[in-house]
């Protein structure tokens, strides 16, 4: 079982990181309160219990960071992780001048290759002089199954809330959608269907809030009539019932598990999450596009509640 850490935010994803450097260092670690940290999430002072191993632990001064990111895709091997990193070396340098480190562990939910993981742990060793380890998505991810307490105290199983649908049906029209430059201006001007509740009144009653539909849901309008328009040309019918189906089943799946998010902007997130495939060049390419249709959708009352 893997867990989507990216759904976590920053706090949670610090507060997983403390439950596991207790159980491979100890319980002598000492969390930082949120905010300027000074370089430092959490400290460790003593003989690790299980760390990198329990035949050879590591003993003396740890100084643990964590770096989250919400993007389900992200690597170490991104250039702006390695500025990350090369971000907190006058921080290092400035503790190791305080006598106060001899280790520097960096946690992050970014997928780690075996090749990068030495490239940035030289970088570090050689900037500041402290050994370090980089602990990427993999490694915490088998922490994890080691310790099961730590899922169970964190509620990792929230972040599993599944929603089945045939995710390739919308993908194939996202991807279609992106690659035309101009509607054909023969086809007939198209109302768009406005039989639908005051925008303000859908927001309330599916609890989307006010500051995700001003500054997000707002900035894909420029498109619905885009939307509208290659849906209802005649050589697009394909697509059009592609995306009549994927509503259906997108719909049923809210209906049933509405009471599992908060907020809907929550389940337009784990929508536009399973979507998105890391694999495909051209979706990943065009993944604005994904939130668009899912907007459209919304909008449009395609999906949500329509009445209490």
């Amino acid at each position: 079982m893997k867990y989507p850490l990216y759904y976590l935010n920053d706090q949670e994803f610090e507060d997983l990181v403390s439950f596991i450097c207790e159980k491979i260092l100890g319980i002598g670690l000492i969390v930082f309160s949120e905010g300027k940290d000074g370089g430092r999430d959490g400290k460790f002072t003593g003989r690790a219990q299980n760390f990198p191993s329990s035949q050879n632990p590591w003993d003396g001064k740890f100084i643990i960071q964590a770096k989250h990111t919400t993007n389900p895709i992200a690597s170490c091997s991104d250039s702006g992780f390695k500025t990350i990193l090369e971000k907190e070396i006058p921080k290092i340098k400035e503790i190791k001048t305080e006598h106060k480190i001899d280790y520097y562990l960096v946690f992050t939910n970014r997928k780690l290759s075996g090749i990068q993981e030495p490239l940035l742990e030289d970088l570090l060793t050689e900037e500041t002089g402290v050994k370090n380890c980089i602990i990427g998505l993999e490694r915490i991810q088998l922490y994890i199954r080691e310790y099961p307490i730590i899922a169970k105290n964190m509620n990792l199983n929230k972040l599993l809330i599944p929603m089945d649908f045939y995710e390739d049906d919308i993908r194939n029209l996202i991807i279609k959608f992106s690659e035309i430059k101009n509607i054909k201006k023969n086809i007939k001007e198209i109302k768009i269907n406005l039989k639908r509740i005051p925008i303000e009144e859908k927001n309330r009653i599916n609890n989307l809030s006010r500051d995700y539909f001003e500054d997000v849901l707002k900035q894909s309008y420029s498109d619905f009539q885009k939307i509208t328009e290659f849906l209802e040309d005649p050589k697009n019918i394909e697509y059009k019932r592609n995306y009549e189906n994927t509503v259906s089943d997108i719909q049923e799946e809210i209906t049933i598990k509405r009471n599992d998010y908060v907020l809907f902007e929550e389940i337009i997130n784990h929508l536009y999450r399973i979507i998105l495939d890391a694999n495909n060049e051209k979706l990943k390419n065009n993944r604005k596009y994904i939130r668009t249709i899912l907007h459209y959708m919304y909008y449009f009352c395609d999906i949500g509640k329509k009445e209490f």
